[in-house]
């Protein structure tokens, strides 16, 4: 480690080096989270399990995904985060791996739903959000960026590879696969990934070499650090801003398009395989409008920036029903506009946090605008098939869910209005 940072020095900071092992962890971590869906069949077929048995397992994946982000933001301040992410990732790999023997439903709640839900809420977004804070004083919207699109990167990857292994060699062979990704990644982590850039006598990148390292709270309780923190920005309406904005930002697409997009286009006649491509061709162009999203928060006012993404994803999804009715501009015009706005929410949203709740707390305050992310996901994809049921049709759904977005555009422009924001650099 330190032998890469000195041969580093004078051509780039170690905090990209930092940030491209951050990225390979989230990329596993999204492979581990897209792999139920190429399961779900397989698993039906071997076990006689119905859709409801499976689909509970992820739920409570993606419940624990998303409430654990706090909790691992202040066990990263308390234990460290190179010795949080090596734990994380060691338990995925060993839970994933033990899954390939399962022959009981409640063995797949305990481990697709509760471990690998808790461990994989451990390093993804939050991860992120410390890992930019820690290494960064600069280009962090950039960064945020770059690590944020290994979510969408991460299923371009390792869906069309699992699915075609599911095809070949059967559903074993895919947690076969994907725990040995998680164990390929242990040994980067623990030789390339520095607790922060003190550990190696550097500055952030972007800082002054003599600026006094930031104290934190190391010896408190990680519980502890995450409700001091929560109970500290709940008294700040900039939170709440974040939080509601970010629950709409999770209804709108994980919840509400993740869930229901395919079985949508089964509506009009488009097949699975149809849908789903429309789906990889939107996760395609996230990971361009998420990187162009963190490299413009690092240049523009970012209340300005979400408002623009709000604004937009609201006016796509109310499009969306008409556009079934064009026979080939309707869906790739929304898939276009969709695709590159998916998570291009999540840089600026960062950026704010810092902004308003400074280094120490923004972490730990950004994992509880997650959770709020993941309880909108959730609550989307419970809505939106309750008015399939009752209404026939997604309309009034996707009506909703572009409302929400509109309404949350509007939100946006008062977190952190009247103060001055930082001038980022260029």
């Amino acid at each position: 480690m330190q032998l890469i940072a000195n041969w580093a020095r004078g051509r780039c900071h170690y905090a990209w080096f930092a940030l491209g092992i951050t990225f390979l962890v989230m990329l596993i971590t999204a492979g581990a989270r897209a792999t139920p869906s190429v399961m779900m069949v397989p698993l039906e077929q071997a076990f006689g399990w119905s859709r409801s048995t499976i689909s509970l397992a992820l739920s409570i994946n993606l419940a624990l995904f998303g409430l654990m982000g706090p909790f691992s933001a202040a066990a990263m301040l308390h234990f460290g985060l190179r010795r949080t992410v090596l734990f994380a990732l060691s338990v995925l790999a060993v839970s994933i791996g033990l899954s390939s023997l399962m022959h009981y439903s409640w063995q797949l709640w305990l481990i697709w739903g509760l471990i690998v839900g808790c461990a994989s809420g451990v390093t993804a977004m939050t991860l992120g959000a410390t890992v930019v804070n820690r290494w960064f004083a600069q280009r962090r919207g950039l960064a945020m960026g770059i690590l944020t699109a290994s979510s969408a990167t991460g299923q371009l990857v390792f869906l069309p590879l699992l699915a075609a292994i599911v095809q070949y060699h059967g559903w074993r062979q895919v947690v076969l696969t994907v725990a040995g990704g998680a164990a390929l990644i242990l040994p980067l982590v623990y030789w390339l990934l520095p607790e922060r850039p003190a550990s190696l006598g550097l500055a952030l990148y972007g800082e002054p070499a003599d600026t006094p390292p930031l104290v934190g709270n190391a010896r408190q309780n990680p519980i502890r650090i995450a409700f001091s923190a929560l109970r500290r920005a709940v008294r700040v309406r900039d939170f709440w801003l974040l939080f509601f904005s970010f629950f709409v930002c999770g209804a709108s697409t994980n919840g509400y398009i993740g869930t229901h997009f395919i079985a949508m286009c089964g509506d009009y006649g488009i097949s699975e395989v149809g849908g789903a491509g429309i789906l990889a061709a939107m996760g395609g162009l996230d990971l361009i409008g998420t990187t162009l999203s963190g490299w413009m928060s690092d240049r523009y006012n970012n209340r300005y920036l979400l408002f623009c993404y709000y604004g937009l994803r609201g006016l796509a999804l109310i499009y969306l029903p008409y556009a079934f009715g064009f026979s080939y501009f309707g869906l790739p015009v929304f898939g276009l506009f969709y695709g590159l706005d998916w998570v291009a929410t999540v840089p600026p949203t960062v950026r704010l946090t810092n902004d308003v709740f400074g280094k120490q707390d923004a972490p730990i305050v950004f994992g509880w605008v997650v959770a709020g992310h993941q309880l909108g996901a959730a609550s989307a994809a419970l809505v939106g098939g309750m008015l399939r049921n009752s209404l026939g049709s997604y309309t009034v759904a996707t009506m909703l869910s572009g409302g929400l977005c509109l309404l949350a555009a509007v939100m946006v422009l008062r977190i952190h209005r009247g103060v001055a924001l930082p001038v980022p650099a260029h």
